[in-house]
C-alpha cells in the first residue's frame, strides 16, 4: 500500500492537528509543503486535490481526505490500535465538543483569510488585536468547559488524544500572538504535560517547518 501523503503548511492549525493525529497513531507518511502565504493553495494543481484551496489534505489508501477533523476521524475509525477518544459515550461526547469549540468557534476567526481581510480593512493593528481577544475568549471558554471533564496528565486522562489534536495548535497561537495561559490551571496543565511528549513535539510548527525547509534544500 502507498505510503500516506500530508499536504501540508508548517504554520496551519488545521494541518497541526492532522500531524498529531498521525503522530499519536504512529503513522509514517510523506509530506507535501502547500505555503499559503505564497498562494500555493489556490494554484490549478492543488486546486484539484482539494477545490477549497485549504490545507490539510491527506492521501491515504487510496483515498484524499480533506477537513481536518473528518481526517482525524478516519484515522480513529480504520486504526483503532491507538484511540483519541475515551471508551465511554459521555466522555466521547465531552471530546468532541471541547475539539469542536476550539476547530469550530476560535479557529475560523482567527483564519489567515480572515485576518487579512480585518487587515485590509482596518490595519495592522487591529489584525493582531482582533486575533488576540478572540484566541483569549475562546481559551477562556474551554478552560470552563475543561472543569467539566475528569482530566488527568491531559482533556481526557493521561493520555493525548483528540482534544489536544485540536488543543495544541491553538495554544501554539496563543504564544505567537502574545495571550498569555498561565491564569488558566488546565490548560497550562495540558501545555506543560505536551511539552514533555516526543510524539507531540515531533509534529511542533518548528519541527515541521525544519523539515520544509530540509526538503526545499535537497529539491
Amino acid at each position: 500500500m502507498a505510503r500516506p501523503v500530508l499536504h501540508d503548511y508548517w504554520r496551519s492549525s488545521a494541518a497541526y492537528r492532522v500531524r498529531l493525529a498521525l503522530a499519536l497513531k504512529g503513522i509514517d507518511h510523506d509530506t507535501v509543503a502547500v505555503d499559503l502565504t505564497q498562494g500555493a493553495q489556490r494554484a490549478a494543481g492543488y486546486l484539484a486535490l482539494n477545490p477549497q484551496g485549504l490545507v490539510p489534505a491527506l492521501e491515504i489508501d487510496g483515498l484524499l481526505l480533506t477537513q481536518s477533523l473528518a481526517i482525524i476521524a478516519y484515522l480513529d475509525e480504520t486504526r483503532p490500535a491507538r484511540p483519541l477518544l475515551p471508551d465511554h459515550p459521555s466522555d466521547r461526547a465531552q471530546a468532541r465538543a471541547l475539539a469542536l469549540a476550539v476547530a469550530c468557534d476560535i479557529h475560523p476567526l482567527s483564519n489567515l483569510r480572515v485576518l487579512e481581510r480585518v487587515e485590509a480593512l482596518a490595519g495592522a493593528e487591529a489584525r493582531t488585536a482582533w486575533n488576540a481577544d478572540n484566541i483569549a475568549s475562546g481559551l477562556a471558554a474551554v478552560e470552563r468547559l475543561l472543569e467539566r471533564v475528569r482530566g488527568g496528565r491531559f482533556a481526557m486522562g493521561d493520555a493525548p488524544g483528540l482534544v489536544e489534536c485540536a488543543l495544541l495548535p491553538q495554544l501554539y497561537n496563543a504564544r505567537r500572538w502574545g495571550v498569555p495561559i498561565d491564569g488558566w490551571p488546565h490548560l497550562s496543565r495540558i501545555a506543560a504535560n505536551a511539552d514533555g511528549d516526543s510524539r507531540l513535539a515531533a509534529a511542533h510548527p518548528d519541527r515541521a517547518r525544519e523539515m520544509a525547509a530540509a526538503r526545499a534544500t535537497t529539491d
